[in-house]
């Protein structure tokens, strides 16, 4: 059994999240590979925070907190891309 099966960071459901509601309105859907990119991107500028039950951030979180990482999820996902977009590999 190992430990990380039973562990989650909350801020990768964040950050999916996002990502899809940025990218929606695109004409043409970005590949798998762009979005993945820019989940790393993002989720390398942001603090890890790791629960077990996702319930236990619902309750942990104040709303003042809850916004808070809403914005700067948004504002890091909005970077993330940008900066993917930039350096984008040639495949």
């Amino acid at each position: 059994m190992a430990i990380v099966n039973h562990i989650s960071n909350y801020y990768e459901l964040v950050v999916s999240e996002e990502i899809r509601a940025q990218l929606a309105s695109r004409v043409k859907p970005p590949a798998m590979d762009f979005m993945a990119d820019v989940a790393c991107v993002a989720l390398n500028r942001l603090p890890p925070k790791y629960f077990r039950y996702e319930v236990d951030m619902a309750f942990y979180m104040s709303p003042n907190e809850l916004f808070e990482v809403k914005q700067r999820v948004s504002q890091v996902v909005t970077e993330a891309i940008a900066f993917v977009e930039k350096h984008s590999r040639l495949d």
